[in-house]
């Protein structure tokens, strides 16, 4: 790491029992804004940039152009909730505290701990102002989990995953305020709240443009249910024959706009619509950063948090969504977690520059310490990747990265260099075979070379039997 990011350290700081060491007492000028925008169920291939041949993101592409492309970068988790708690804590899916999607009732999932790392909180604490803006989906309002306790200033979008299968909810959250949508009421299609939540994004920018900020933007696009504004849809409409449709809980339905998604005949047309409405999203915060003044001193990632889904007649093999590789959302195969991660950084991070550097959500959290100028927690599975994407020093490697995965039998999946495990149904049957890939030349996850490797396989099995701690909530 450059010696201009390097500080004498002065303070430390401790809060909600977590010590973390701070340099200097005021935020160096040189020190950037950072946004982080997640998609949510991208597919590997589901970016012009990364394959996709049926339609183009050309904003997305700009950022890849400019900044760096990962193609060894991966995902929490197979599923929303335990991929972002991932992220947030720095902890692979053996050690985060929310290993699943489990509800709460009547809205939200269940809370991470007060005493969980923060991403959040680390800005905070080092004197940023913070804002998240799109699906939750880690504690309900006024939780040890909700955002404002997590560290962030301001919260707007969804709280609850189940309401955000809704693009035409009856309600959003401000902070822990419910905001109703009146123009959406009963069955009305008023207001599209991914146009809602990037308005306020764009207002935070705004507002704190003079300020070091950290923006969380995590986009609820393109998770089903597919539903897209009419002018996106003409875009699209009769250019992808024959059309996938999908009968869903329409009005009459008890749960209409409870969770089951809502009825689409168009759907290869929504889908490539909403991605393409989110792409020019993308566009809009790099256009608003250079009409700031603020550009050239922010950090733009984005990604997705986990593989493409299969969900409100989305169609995945259609767009070769998953590209090159094997598995969809709720898989530990390589399409369920590997995902595009595009980071730009004008001056710092080489424009046009392509990785292949392993790496996972966890490493979010001490790349950004190591950013700041601040020791991360010490219980993070990461590594700070920053190396990589300076160019400045010598980047570490992981030993090993690791996943577990509650649902469906229970599933395990390590990945060590160029070999991957991956090991189903093992609740029921805790000694199945692993089954071993030689991604380096087999990344489609099609030929179990585990019989002839059992060296390897008896290293990753060590991974699977000791990588995960107990947890209170989920364990296998």
């Amino acid at each position: 790491m450059s010696s201009k990011y390097r500080l004498f350290v002065l303070c430390v700081f401790m809060i909600s029992g977590l010590q973390f060491v701070f340099c200097g007492s005021e935020i160096p000028k040189d020190k950037p804004n950072v946004i982080y925008i997640l998609a949510d169920d991208l597919g590997y291939g589901d970016l012009s940039c990364y394959g996709q041949k049926k339609f183009e993101t050309p904003n997305i592409d700009e950022l890849a152009r400019e900044g760096m492309k990962f193609t060894n970068h991966y995902a929490g988790s197979t599923v929303c909730a335990p991929s972002r708690s991932a992220l947030l804590t720095g902890q692979h899916t053996g050690n985060t505290p929310v290993r699943g999607n489990k509800p709460h009732h009547p809205e939200g999932q269940w809370p991470l701990p007060e005493e969980a790392n923060s991403l959040a909180r680390l800005f905070k604490q080092s004197g940023y102002v913070t804002g998240a803006f799109g699906k939750w989906g880690l504690g309900y309002p006024n939780s040890s989990g909700d955002p404002l306790a997590m560290g962030f200033d301001e919260f707007f979008g969804y709280n609850c995953q189940r309401n955000a299968h809704h693009y035409y909810p009856w309600h959003l959250y401000h902070n822990n305020q419910k905001v109703i949508l009146e123009e959406n009421a009963e069955t009305r299609r008023g207001q599209y709240a991914p146009d809602l939540i990037h308005q306020e994004a764009m207002q935070f920018l705004e507002d704190h443009n003079d300020q070091k900020f950290f923006m969380y933007y995590p986009s609820v696009i393109p998770h089903a249910e597919l539903l897209a504004p009419e002018e996106y849809m003409k875009k699209f409409r009769g250019k992808f024959l024959p059309e996938s449709s999908y009968e869903g809980a329409g009005p009459e339905h008890p749960r209409f706009r409870k969770g089951p998604y809502g009825s689409q005949p168009e759907a290869h047309a929504a889908f490539a619509a909403m991605i393409t409405l989110l792409d020019d999203q993308v566009g809009e915060i790099v256009e608003k950063l250079k009409e700031l003044g603020i550009s050239e001193n922010t950090i733009i990632v984005f990604t997705s948090d986990n593989g493409p889904h299969e969900e409100g007649g989305a169609d995945p093999e259609f767009f070769n969504s998953n590209g090159p590789l094997r598995g969809f959302k709720r898989d530990l195969y390589e399409g369920g977690i590997r995902v595009p991660m595009i980071a730009r950084w004008p001056g710092q991070i080489e424009a046009g520059a392509e990785s292949d550097h392993i790496s996972a959500f966890w490493d979010m959290l001490p790349t950004f310490a190591d950013l700041l100028g601040v020791k991360a927690p010490e219980n993070t599975d990461g590594i700070s990747m920053l190396p990589e994407l300076t160019g400045e020093g010598s980047q570490k490697e992981h030993a090993y990265l690791y996943w577990e995965f509650h649902e469906l039998g229970g599933r395990q999946a390590v990945r060590m260099g160029k070999w991957k495990g991956v090991k189903y149904n093992v609740k029921k049957h805790p000694d199945q075979a692993i089954e071993l890939y030689n991604l380096e030349n087999d990344p489609g996850e099609t030929h179990d070379v585990a019989a002839k490797h059992p060296e390897v396989v008896d290293r990753i099995d060590n991974v699977l039997k000791t990588a995960s701690t107990e947890s209170s909530v989920f364990k296998f």
